[in-house]
């Protein structure tokens, strides 16, 4: 998360000094954990953290805490917001596993550089050392939600996986699965910002609802950036799910626009090898048509219910930080 969004925001400088401090402490945690007696794990998990990341899952997590407005333990905090990070981390490496991804924020992935083994154990052993922090942490409630998180994490990206390259799923199904594999890891990350300042059940019930609004909104631009998002900046081949065979939101409002010969065009690109052109095409109806406003309508809705969450907690700088991080997520073009 980029300082200066909030400074665009308005944010005070005090404030941004504070955002760049956590996430530097993070970083520091992130390349302590990464060390490994075994030279192709750390190699593995090294390439991954230079390949850098906004970090904003363990971002939540601080702004969480703060605005909450009561004492919390920073150093806690910090390694808590390094435990999520480390999860996510894992799960993108063997994200690239399975889509077989050659590169991913504009670099080489671990997978296209060291192999699929070795990027898969570097993942796994990634997730085991944020389950040693979660343990040595030992608060029995911080550890029971964020191991039911990564659960039903897994059961979305399997979900995913089994859907792949069914073209005519249900907008219920997709949301269902972007509930699974995205929102819950951000509802996860909110509630535990909440917990570790000890905040009462309705300031920490209101966190996991803007975190879970938010993942969904997150997730939906995402898939609009999919499409429509300049390589450049967004590290990867435009339209990376559909040539997948993943089938996301504005695919799916698309397709209530077409005409049958229209569709035939997009299912055959879909379960094909669609060409650069065949894809611009598709890109082009999906603007035309407003199958992106109508998807980004739905992510304002989400984005809409979670901010409207944070009424509940005490006014502060750090509420309103939350509430610009809310309009990143809608707004960001990587």
């Amino acid at each position: 998360m980029k300082a200066g969004l909030f400074e665009a925001a308005g944010v005070a400088s005090a404030s941004l000094v504070q955002i760049a401090q956590d996430v530097a402490a993070i970083e520091k945690q992130l390349q302590a954990q990464s060390e490994s007696r075994v030279e192709t794990v750390q190699k593995v998990l090294r390439h991954t953290l230079d390949a850098g990341g906004k970090r904003l899952r363990p971002v939540f997590l601080i702004l969480s805490a703060k605005a909450t407005g009561l004492d919390y333990d920073p150093q806690r905090t910090l390694e808590l917001g390094a435990c999520m990070e480390m999860i996510h981390m894992a799960t993108l490496i063997h994200d690239d596993v399975i889509d077989e991804s050659a590169t991913r924020r504009g670099r080489p992935t671990a997978s296209s550089v060291y192999g699929n083994t070795a990027s898969i154990l570097s993942g796994d052993y990634f997730l085991a050392k944020a389950m040693t922090i979660l343990a040595a942490d030992g608060d029995i409630e911080i550890i029971r939600i964020a191991s039911q998180m990564v659960v039903e994490m897994a059961e979305g990206e399997a979900r995913e996986v089994e859907v792949r390259g069914q073209f005519d799923l249900s907008i219920d199904d997709h949301l269902r699965i972007l509930g699974m594999k995205t929102a819950a890891f951000v509802e996860c990350c909110c509630t535990l910002g909440g917990l570790v300042a000890k905040a009462d059940r309705t300031t920490t019930d209101s966190l996991a609802v803007y975190g879970r609004h938010l993942g969904l909104a997150f997730q939906i631009a995402d898939d609009v950036l999919d499409f429509r998002g300049a390589a450049k900046q967004t590290g990867k081949p435009r339209g990376t799910d559909f040539r997948e065979g993943c089938v996301t939101l504005p695919l799916i409002e698309l397709l209530k626009e077409l005409e049958p010969s229209e569709t035939r065009f997009v299912r055959a690109a879909f379960e094909g090898n669609p060409t650069d052109g065949e894809l611009e095409t598709i890109v082009r109806w999906m603007a035309e048509r407003g199958a992106f406003a109508r998807a980004l309508g739905l992510a304002e809705q989400h984005l809409t219910l979670a901010l409207s969450a944070l009424d509940r907690l005490p006014n502060s700088p750090h509420r309103e930080l939350l509430r610009v991080a809310g309009r990143y997520v809608i707004e960001r073009q990587a």
